[in-house]
């Protein structure tokens, strides 16, 4: 780094440190202390301008909610021929070092910053630097730094004769201060902002910017196939201009949302023209869509159905919004509007038919993020053939069905033709994923044990003593009652071999989504279940808590975590198995949905059958016991992880789907093409732009729909030479010779597929 000096000192912070505070405390152990360290929240405000080449004036704000607190104006001064990257880097290391120094004096964490947009022209990484390095949210406003001379002289005061006045940076800064302050709601998350048309604008309307340049994208990927397909696709549809419209049914809380927020950030920063739409919130109509969602998955009371009335509840929502805020002139489903539509999960499938009356060429991919229990769709007169067969209604209308890569999860009704493989993912830039430093670590921690205290739950006793992590929502497949089991046996066992401060605690916690009510219900369960007789010696080291979207405090109680659960019986890809293991945590799953595709038994993780809780009991124990264990699971983890799972490889496959639908490239209304046939996004993605994969690159196994493929093609073969056979036997000899001829053609036609077939499935499961 190039040297630097600093002068006018005598205009930096001046607000008194509480020395007695930070006295007091200090006389606490470290370790008792680590967690109860009251950090005040704040936010502060930075403005940079250019006096000349080799000076820079750097202001500094900071503010409490409420008022400004105090300022700082430093002057940088910069050694000739620096170049501009140097001489960002030495401002953007200033500002952080002001920023940490004022912290600590301070005992608080700065949450979000005001950026001018002026002073993104002299250092254009702060933003992501800020909120990599100290977890601050970055805002970037634009802030006046010239006053009109009106301005100037009515206000100000002088005589300026029509002159510009510049503004000075510490004003500059009080208003980027006082203008981020107002983008934070409760629990100081940054403000959701939906549009007009309920289009949802992902952080905060781009006024926060976490990541400055695509480069760091391409740092999150471990195989360069992956970056070089998703560039070649990006660059497609900007020169193509072609628009994508994504809705559901929530803009926040649940993987849909995350992956939503996470993949118009990407596009925003590839040049790729895409939007999000929600509909207005409508809590009747969730219990509806929830209690669907319950009955596809197999986890919902058997005599609840599907009934007219509620099913027209549905339709007469989508309708409304549609007809509002969608379909009216200048809308996304409109003439001129998106190019490729795309519908998530089983709240808007009727969405779909009014897209193809309104729009009959605009292709239509429906997303399936769900387990749907196929077994149970096929029992004619079962609730979930009833649930599917209202969905399959409007669901048959889309060109493109995209299920996670799990043959269970599709009912035999949708054609493999029309059948995309993608599995879930999540963002490794992002709140829940990027590395915490240890006085961020704290403060999530400290605020943690405060939720806890409010409502009088057990508290987390980390670092004195060590615990084990489920993250997941209160849902009834996310099988939380396993989880209990499990630890109080481990528990039981431990307690016989360990003394108390070298026993686990649990805790249980998780996000909840606007269209979830079920969560309350399982949460009291929960509760009702700690109280029981078979529990109650272990609930005061259970900690079960629903959190808010906090995708930090989620992140920061999992970095901490020794051991990582994920006991569902239903699911669906259940992306926090990839977070954890990225996490490095060595992480017991059971063999549900797609979260065996995530872990290699034995090697990063191990996997039991759904509800053998003697099996996790088991595993914990042997992990717990075993430190070396646990480091060599732990290092396997977090280099396991595949492109596929990462907001780069989703955004590849997304791309991919829309280049190819846009040209009608994957329709199987064109007959002149093929249809994805069940095969997976992100192989047809990489093989047409010539990325095969490499050796050593992590991916998902591969290896699905292979035996349903079989079961279909010998159909087909039987049918034929069944026809065939019957054949021979209706007429004379030279009809007899003809069919003999036939017999050949479809013999021939047999060989073909099954050489096809053989192919295939060597395609399928290659890794």
């Amino acid at each position: 780094m190039v040297p630097h000096s600093i002068a006018d000192e005598q205009a930096g912070f001046l607000s008194q440190p509480a020395y007695e505070m930070r006295r007091r405390m200090s006389k606490i152990e470290e370790v008792e202390n680590w967690a109860g360290l009251s950090l005040a929240a704040m936010f502060c405000g930075l403005a940079v301008i250019e006096k000349h080449p080799c000076l820079l004036e750097i202001g500094i704000c900071t503010h409490d909610g409420t008022y400004s607190t105090d300022y700082c104006m430093h002057h940088l001064h910069i050694p000739e021929n620096t170049s501009h990257t140097d001489r960002a880097n030495m401002c953007i290391k200033h500002i952080i070092e002001q920023l940490k120094f004022f912290s600590t004096e301070h005992t608080l964490k700065f949450v979000g910053a005001g950026i001018t947009e002026k002073s993104l022209e002299i250092t254009p990484t702060l933003p992501s630097v800020l909120w990599k390095d100290m977890d601050i949210v970055p805002m970037v406003y634009k802030v006046a730094y010239i006053a009109p001379p009106s301005l100037a002289n009515g206000v100000m005061g002088g005589e300026y004769e029509g002159e510009m006045a510049i503004i000075d940076v510490d004003e500059q800064a009080d208003s980027a201060a006082r203008k981020c302050t107002k983008d934070f709601g409760p629990g100081l998350n940054p403000c959701l902002t939906i549009g007009y048309r309920n289009q949802v604008f992902p952080d905060t309307g781009g006024r926060a910017r976490l990541v400055c340049k695509l480069d760091e994208y391409q740092k999150t990927v471990m195989g360069e196939g992956t970056w070089n397909s998703a560039m070649k696709y990006a660059k497609e549809l900007r020169m193509r201009k072609i628009k994508i419209a994504y809705f559901s049914s929530t803009p926040q809380g649940g993987g849909v949302a995350l992956m939503r927020h996470a993949l118009l950030r990407f596009f925003k920063m590839a040049g790729v023209q895409a939007a999000w739409y929600v509909p207005k919130p409508h809590p009747r109509v969730f219990r509806i869509t929830k209690t669907n969602h319950n009955i596809l998955q197999g986890v919902a009371d058997p005599n609840l159905r599907l009934t007219k009335s509620q099913s027209a509840q549905i339709d007469e929502w989508i309708l409304a919004n549609a007809e509002r805020s969608w379909l009216s002139p200048g809308g996304p489903l409109a003439v001129g509007g998106a190019d490729v539509c795309i519908i998530d999960d089983p709240q808007m499938p009727a969405l779909i038919p009014l897209i193809r009356r309104a729009r009959p060429h605009v292709p239509i991919i429906y997303r399936s993020h769900i387990e749907i229990r196929s077994d149970l769709v096929a029992q004619k007169g079962s609730p979930q053939e009833e649930v599917w067969s209202y969905l399959w209604n409007y669901i048959k209308h889309a060109d493109v069905f995209v299920s996670h890569p799990m043959e269970s999860f599709v009912p035999n009704s949708v054609p493999l033709e029309k059948l995309a493989l993608m599995p879930a993912s999540t963002d490794w830039l992002d709140g829940l994923n990027k590395v915490l430093r240890v006085w961020d670590l704290r403060y999530y921690h400290h605020n943690f044990r405060t939720m806890c205290s409010a409502i009088h739950m057990a508290k987390l006793q980390f670092p004195q003593r060590n615990y084990i992590i489920q993250v997941a929502r209160f849902d009834p497949s996310k099988g939380i009652p396993d989880a209990i089991d499990a630890f109080c046996k481990l528990r039981k066992k431990l307690d016989n071999e360990l003394p108390f401060s070298r026993t686990p605690q649990l805790l249980i916690c998780g996000h909840g989504a606007v269209d979830d009510p079920d969560a309350s219900i399982i949460y009291d369960e929960t509760m009702q279940l700690l109280e029981s007789d078979k529990y109650a010696r272990w609930a005061n080291d259970i900690i079960v808590m629903r959190i808010g979207p906090s995708d930090q405090m989620l992140n920061a109680l999992l970095t901490n975590a020794t051991l990582a659960l994920q006991l569902s019986t239903r699911e669906g890809f259940e992306v926090k198995v990839s977070e954890a293991l990225h996490h490095g945590k060595p992480t017991i799953a059971t063999l549900a949905g797609g979260i065996p595709l995530q872990i290699q038994h034995g090697k990063t993780g191990f996997l039991v059958r759904p509800s053998d809780t003697d099996a996790v009991a088991g595993y914990m124990y042997k992990l717990w016991m075993d430190r070396d264990l646990r480091e060599k699971i732990s290092k396997a983890a977090t280099k396991g992880v595949s492109d596929e799972a990462g907001t780069v490889g989703n955004a590849l496959c997304w791309m991919y789907l829309a280049t190819k639908l846009s040209t009608k490239g994957l329709s199987p209304a064109d007959a002149d093409r093929d249809g994805p046939g069940a095969r997976w996004v992100f192989d047809l993605a990489r093989k047409e732009a010539r990325e095969p994969w490499r050796e050593g690159e992590p991916r998902l196994p591969r290896g699905v729909f292979v035996e349903r493929r079989k079961r279909e093609l010998d159909n087909v073969v039987e049918e034929e030479m069944v026809e065939a056979v019957r054949a021979l036997g209706k007429g004379g000899e030279e009809e007899e010779e003809e069919e003999e001829e036939n017999v050949k053609v479809k013999v021939k036609v047999r060989d073909e597929v099954e050489e096809a077939l053989k192919m295939w499935t060597e395609q399928a499961y290659a890794s």
